[in-house]
């Protein structure tokens, strides 16, 4: 892996002395431990996370003392059962007491190992062997997998019914066959605490230590164990909040996988240390409906969730006959804010009441987001930020600031953070080469996998597999995975990712997938598609009754009408529909090797 030094200059670039210039001060923390303690000391009676009774019930507010309490509680009782550097696994729906017992664990018990809630049964039941895990928190939804794996402690969590006042004594009945609760583990920690126990509030971390196992989505293979440290994730959310304004007023919507580290490291934890809050939301058919009952400002998501909200903003408009009205203010407010002047509140404030009427930022990763509604986002008055990142960061390793120009930048993920570097290996003529970074968010390694560890990470750069170019300003614009990239017989690169942004511009098409296809010895590899139709769209404008047979020869000449846009080498020459859903991970990738 050679890198040129005048290539070398250009491409180590950090974010421009004028962008730098306004990053936004932080308090330093060095654990998550230090930014519990400092956050509850700065927004002790604020709220941090809203619960509902029940299903379908109104917020509730949880406030940092409160938060605080249940941690060290927990916290206590856990070292009290002998769990001190035990590996103590969490899975289930995203909750209040999912993020109570990951901040218990890592601050102060063991190492937490927060699983993927869509793993089957052996795949769950590995990795708990695998990382040897004493303990497990789950939701109900996990309980029989547990009766037949057994784990030696195992406690129950409930995603409603929190309580919402320190007031309420919480039972701390023992252990019934096999099965603790988590209410009454804090119920019990509390007496502890009480009754003098400082062990745990009193315990001295190493934030330089591994405290986080993470096991990896595996899109490109076997799962692999992530080893992070204190050091990695709070460096991560200092970072991000160097580049992003985030205010104690704001408040997030969560509906990203927890354990994933886009979630908990940006919309969990980065809220905490700025003395926001969180609201869970009930699943994401109830997406919008939690959205007004929250009056979030923030909302994190993938593309796929912010796409399908953006296209049925212009369905809605569509049905309404309000279509052409919307352009025409689309390009009236071009114009205003050409002139300086911020009218989207009032231009579409049918559209914001539609999201609670108080959302105000989006913020994107783990896959690329068309650019084209990044700006169509913007021009209702909604910022969009990018991210990019991985789990073997902590995760973000870029990121567009709010203070730059993320309308003209939509394509880009942004510079390197503010305490990390990014450089491109081996560019071709194009400047497209694997992307690698170097920064203290970087993993400690792969747990108990030497090889694979000294594969990725050189002499402190992370090697990502993943390949993109930087502009002359340092902001990075990802093209694809190494290893997805589609070589011609005249020795072409083409990228999956970037034709997949092409055709998923269809109305008729709700997803695909851009492959390789080695069929005729003369031609080499051409390129090829599988496409789940968008049926309903398809239905609506021709009628039930349009067959497979039409659907086909309509998406056909989609495809013609898109390859007229592409480089001749670049054009799809084979077309396959499939019914079913693509195989995802959590964050909705599409595994594409699984489907082939």
């Amino acid at each position: 892996m050679v890198l040129s030094a005048s290539v070398e200059a250009i491409h180590m670039i950090k974010m421009s002395q004028s962008l730098a210039s306004q990053y936004y001060s932080v308090r330093n923390i060095t654990s998550l431990k230090e930014m519990l303690d400092s956050s509850v000391d700065l927004y002790r009676k604020n709220t941090a996370f809203l619960i509902k009774k029940e299903k379908g019930g109104e917020y509730c507010r949880i406030c940092y003392e409160q938060l605080k309490n249940d941690v060290e509680a927990l916290g206590t009782k856990l070292l009290d059962m002998g769990l001190l550097g035990k590996r103590i696994a969490i899975i289930g729906e995203n909750c209040y007491e999912w993020i109570v017992a990951y901040l218990a664990v890592v601050n102060g018990v063991g190492v937490v190992v927060p699983l993927d809630k869509e793993l089957n049964k052996e795949e769950i039941c590995n990795i708990i062997d695998t990382a040897e895990c004493n303990a497990v928190f789950h939701t109900n939804t996990f309980r029989d997998i547990f009766k037949d794996h057994p784990v030696a402690h195992q406690i129950a969590m409930r995603l409603y019914g929190d309580r919402t006042e320190l007031s309420e004594v919480l039972p701390d009945e023992p252990e019934k066959d096999g099965l603790s609760t988590w209410e009454a583990l804090v119920g019990a920690g509390e007496k502890l605490v009480r009754g003098g126990d400082r062990r745990y509030i009193d315990f001295s971390l190493d934030p330089e230590e591994m405290r986080m196992l993470l096991f990896s989505s595996g899109t490109t293979g076997m799962a692999k164990g992530i080893m992070l440290s204190h050091r990695n994730i709070v460096n991560d959310i200092m970072d991000t909040r160097r580049i992003v304004h985030i205010k104690p007023e704001d408040r997030s919507l969560s509906i990203l996988p927890i354990h994933h580290t886009f979630e908990l490291t940006l919309g969990i934890l980065t809220l905490l240390y700025s003395g926001a809050s969180i609201a869970f939301y009930e699943g994401l058919k109830y997406v919008a409906k939690n959205l007004v009952e929250a009056q979030a400002t923030v909302l994190l998501g993938v593309p796929l969730i912010f796409e399908s909200m953006y296209n049925k903003i212009w369905k809605q408009a569509a049905k309404t006959g309000k279509d052409i009205a919307l352009r025409k203010a689309i390009k009236f407010n071009r114009f205003l804010r050409a002139m300086g002047i911020s009218a989207e509140r009032k231009l579409f404030h049918a559209i914001h009441d539609n999201f609670g009427g108080k959302l105000r930022l989006l913020i994107t990763g783990a896959a690329a987001i068309d650019p084209n509604v990044c700006r169509g986002y913007e021009d209702i008055g909604l910022k969009v930020l990018q991210g990019y990142g991985l789990t073997e960061c902590a995760p973000l390793v870029a990121g567009t600031p709010d203070f730059s120009d993320t309308y003209k930048k939509a394509g880009s993920v942004g510079p390197a953070l503010p305490s990390g570097r990014l450089k491109i290996v081996d560019p071709d003529e194009n400047g497209i080469g694997e992307i690698a970074y170097q920064g203290p968010n970087v993993m400690i390694g792969y747990y108990n996998m030497p090889e694979e560890t000294a594969a990725v990470l050189h002499d402190g750069w992370f090697f990502t597999g993943d390949l993109g170019f930087m502009d002359d300003k340092g902001w990075l614009y990802i093209t694809g995975r190494k290893k997805n990239v589609i070589v011609t017989k005249t020795g072409k690169n083409i990228y999956p990712e970037e034709i997949e942004l092409y055709v998923n511009r269809s109305p008729y098409i709700e997803e695909s997938m851009v492959y390789g296809i080695d069929e005729d010895l003369d031609e080499g590899t051409i390129v090829g598609v599988q496409i789940k139709p968008a049926y309903e769209a398809i239905y609506e404008k021709f009628g039930e009754d349009y067959n497979d047979d039409q659907i086909y020869q309509l998406l056909k000449e989609e495809i013609r009408d898109i390859n007229t846009s592409l480089a001749v080498y670049k054009r799809i020459r084979n077309v396959s529909i499939r019914r079913e859903d693509f195989i995802k991970t959590t964050t909705k990738k599409i595994k594409r090797h699984q489907n082939l």
